[in-house]
């Protein structure tokens, strides 16, 4: 393999270092990306179901017609026939321990008393239709049907949508279809990429639109959601797969070279991996063993592809200065494994989501776990969440007053009222105690 591949650099706070800050300044959303996308959802805006099929047979090259767009339920049951039984298993279990995760993560509808007798509070409702997006060009990606759609299902939306491409013949694969079903799709169409999320966004005759669009994308996915923001609510970002690994000597590099070609292997080419560690011989040895396990692993393009392009090596000091790094990086995943790591996991500001000790693998997030996989990518994790069960539902606050409440406030009413000169706005509370 190439010697550009998976370099390793010094790192720290005493000077700028140009290569880590191209790596850190990748974009959350790409500018060639966003000028395909708004090109795609125009047409699909305009012209519906056929542009969807256009789009369909020409960016994911799938043979479909506006009749056969929707998964039926003969298919629903063909593909629990093709579904082998050790994946039926394990799809139960993950979306058990979702379930599970999901329903810890609610909140109960609270009300508080006012002062004179009255009620403030909050109600939770959910969302009555969302749609999530599920990634199938590269890899069919089963594992997030369960971890998106069953979220909503605790939360109590009742129709659940799902987008997923289709593959030359127009069909989809046999596995996501089954953890569709059992995540609670009530609705399953045969179609990817911007148009997917515009259908979603816009609706046509054939899918009507959604009020949420949630799930992770390439970079023109990702450029179509938040170019429909408005149009429907949006979980966050969630694009290009990143993982960082921050560790001290005491890791495997064996296990953290692994972990570094997990996110690697997705296909968009944008993917990032970023090893932090205190040590240059251990930078040096998981280097080794990047260049060697990428050999081992089946899809070798786009690892190559990341590790020319995406991967970085990175020499600290101290783990402290790491742990700025990372934090600066604000990656979608982050690995801690060091002695002792307990002690850093209150330094960890910017991250999707946090994997503790040599233990915990990025990928048990990715499948098994329980909370969701899907998280804020391109440095969005500084100010963005994963997604979780409350993103499928609404917070209504309700205010209830006394007469007595209402005469406690009327000072205050009346105060803002004339600063802001909002006269209307004073005289709707006062108007209330004239004789």
């Amino acid at each position: 393999m190439s010697r550009n591949f998976a370099p390793i650099v010094k790192w720290g706070t005493d000077k700028k270092y140009k290569k880590v800050d191209d790596f850190l300044l990748r974009p959350s959303v790409e500018d060639k990306a966003m000028e395909a996308a708004a090109r795609i959802l125009a047409d699909v805006k305009e012209r519906g179901d056929k542009a969807v099929i256009d789009c369909a047979r020409l960016y994911d090259g799938s043979n479909l017609s506006t009749r056969r767009i929707r998964v039926t339920e003969k298919e629903i049951a063909e593909a629990d026939a093709l579904v082998d039984d050790e994946f039926k298993a394990a799809a139960q279990e993950a979306h058990k321990r979702i379930t599970e995760f999901s329903i810890g993560g609610l909140r109960d509808d609270w009300q508080m008393e006012t002062p004179k007798g009255g009620m403030l509070g909050e109600k939770f409702v959910p969302f009555d239709r969302v749609g999530a997006y599920i990634p199938g060009g590269a890899a069919p990606l089963a594992s997030t049907a369960l971890m998106t759609l069953t979220l909503a299902q605790v939360a109590g939306v009742k129709e659940l949508v799902a987008c997923s491409p289709a593959s030359a013949d127009g069909k989809l694969n046999p596995y996501v279809i089954y953890s569709l079903n059992l995540a609670g799709a009530t609705e399953i169409y045969k179609i990817g990429g911007v148009h997917a999320i515009g259908a979603m966004a816009y609706g046509t005759k054939s899918i009507s639109k959604v009020r949420k669009i949630v799930g992770p994308g390439g970079p023109y996915v990702t450029a179509a959601k938040r170019q429909v923001y408005g149009d429907v609510a949006l979980d966050m970002v969630a694009g290009p797969s990143e993982i960082a690994v921050l560790c001290d000597t005491s890791a495997n590099a064996a296990h953290v070279a692994a972990d570094l070609l997990s996110q690697a292997e997705h296909g968009t080419g944008s993917e990032k991996a970023l090893l932090v560690t205190t040590s240059q011989k251990q930078a040096d040895a998981v280097r080794a063993e990047v260049l060697k396990q990428a050999k081992e692993l089946s899809r070798t393009e786009p690892i190559e592809q990341v590790l020319e392009n995406g991967m970085l090596l990175v020499v600290v000091k101290s783990m402290k200065e790491g742990m700025l790094l990372c934090n600066l990086f604000a990656p979608e995943h982050m690995e801690l494994i060091c002695k002792n790591p307990e002690k850093w996991v209150d330094e960890v500001h910017n991250a999707g989501a946090l994997f503790i000790g040599e233990w915990t693998p990025e990928s048990v997030g990715d499948f098994a776990a329980g909370p969701s996989h899907v998280l804020p990518t391109g440095g969005t994790a500084a100010y963005f969440s994963g997604l979780t069960v409350e993103d499928f539902r609404r917070r209504v606050r309700h205010v209830q007053f006394t007469k007595e409440d209402l005469e406690d406030t009327l000072p205050v009413v009346e105060a803002f009222g004339r600063i802001e000169t909002l006269d209307g706005h004073a005289r709707s509370a006062t108007i209330r105690f004239d004789s």
